[in-house]
């Protein structure tokens, strides 16, 4: 009698398995453990390409419903090591799991997170085996950039630039262009924090000799300019060609009207006011 081994193969891993029969249900796989008991199925659903007994099968092991070890023939898309974008198709308060094209999302822990994550949203991310032997993923791709990138030679300062945030620090976002370019958008350059993984566009203001870009997701001054003046002519156009808000209104009132700082709302202010366009007077401005 064959004595029967420890499972040699676990969850959340990839494998090459001989099929040692078939049943209704599908192709069972040998676990390698010395009892027929322990065979891994392979249903019939799981099967990319109908399979033979005594075949070599590569599979993708998973827990079912019932936590029993089942195998699957769509196994990762992506290699150990390598980076991807990928979708978040179910978060928990552990982590999330990861969309890698096998028949399971893989898992990645609340430590390789950057930020918190909702379903739906594709974020740059590695394949990597952790300390128990199982895939699992990571958003601590930096070093994967880095070596992925390449030196931005034909880019210019003005030129506008698409790609996805995949890190903050303390000073600022980091963009990966489609380009392959790295790009860092300093804290003062955002007036709005893009979730990590979001696609945006941004304005080079500086090319570093390394090759490396600095960039903006602030409109060009003069164009910002503009925008704002509109929106205070839209807003006295609807109340009779007056309002009650003037360089002396608080920011928060400034904000909550206009949807930009009390800086901006100045800046404006003064083009209209320079232009003969609107006058100031007790509190209140006028439309000329």
């Amino acid at each position: 009698m064959l004595e029967k081994k420890e499972m040699k193969y676990g969850p959340s891993t990839v494998a090459v398995l001989k099929v040692a029969r078939l049943g209704e249900m599908g192709a069972f796989l040998d676990a390698e453990t010395g009892s027929t008991s322990d065979d891994i199925l392979l249903h019939k659903t799981q099967q990319t390409m109908p399979v033979a007994v005594g075949e070599e099968v590569k599979v993708f092991l998973y827990l079912d419903p019932k936590r029993r070890l089942t195998a699957s023939m769509r196994v990762p898309q992506m290699k150990e090591g390598q980076i991807a974008r990928l979708s978040v198709i179910n978060v928990s308060k552990d982590g999330a799991f990861l969309d890698v094209g096998a028949e399971r999302g893989i898992f990645m822990p609340y430590a390789g997170m950057r930020g918190s994550l909702k379903i739906g949203e594709v974020v740059w991310a590695k394949l990597y085996t952790d300390k128990s032997g199982r895939l699992a993923v990571t958003m601590r791709v930096e070093d994967e950039m880095r070596r992925a990138s390449k030196p931005a030679s034909e880019v210019h300062i003005g030129d506008f630039i698409k790609g996805a945030i995949y890190n903050y620090t303390d000073s600022g976002a980091f963009l990966f262009t489609d380009q392959r370019h790295i790009a860092f958008i300093d804290n003062k350059e955002l007036p709005m924090k893009p979730r990590v993984g979001e696609i945006v566009e941004a304005r080079v203001t500086y090319v570093r000799d390394d090759g490396r870009l600095n960039a903006s997701l602030r409109e060009i001054k003069e164009k910002a300019l503009m925008d704002d003046a509109e929106k205070i002519l839209l807003l006295m156009q609807g109340r009779d060609g007056k309002m009650p808000y003037s360089d002396a209104s608080s920011p928060e009132v400034i904000h909550d009207k206009f949807q930009i700082s009390k800086a901006a709302f100045k800046r404006a202010m003064g083009h209209l006011l320079k232009q003969g366009i609107v006058e100031e007077k007790d509190g209140w401005t006028y439309l000329k």
